[in-house]
């Protein structure tokens, strides 16, 4: 082979696999950080998802280093508490009482 044809199929593997990076991310089939952050670079997760009807739902949503709580409709969305802590402390155990209370 002369070094043309070398050179050549090396570019072409380069771009089938950039091709296939490309659709992978797009899809959501994978994520990449590429910078200087760490870690996959998101910053807000959904921890739980409670279905109280099937157009309604609350969500524990967290954002950055904060929780909030979040309910959802067709055609609204409120902040019910923000931000929530989930760690034992007094605020959440007098949350945690006050969703016993109403749950009875």
């Amino acid at each position: 082979m002369q070094l043309t044809e070398q050179i050549g199929m090396v570019l072409l593997v380069f771009a089938l696999l950039g091709g296939l990076l490309w659709f992978s991310k797009r899809r959501g089939l994978a994520a990449f950080s590429i910078g200087g952050r760490g870690g996959s670079g998101r910053r807000l997760e959904v921890l739980e998802r409670v279905s109280l009807t099937p157009q309604h739902a609350v969500h524990l949503v967290r954002v950055s280093n904060r929780t909030v709580l979040i309910a959802t409709a067709p055609s609204s969305c409120t902040l019910l508490e923000g931000p929530v802590a989930l760690e034992s402390t007094p605020a959440s155990s007098s949350i945690s009482r006050d969703l016993l209370r109403s749950s009875q």
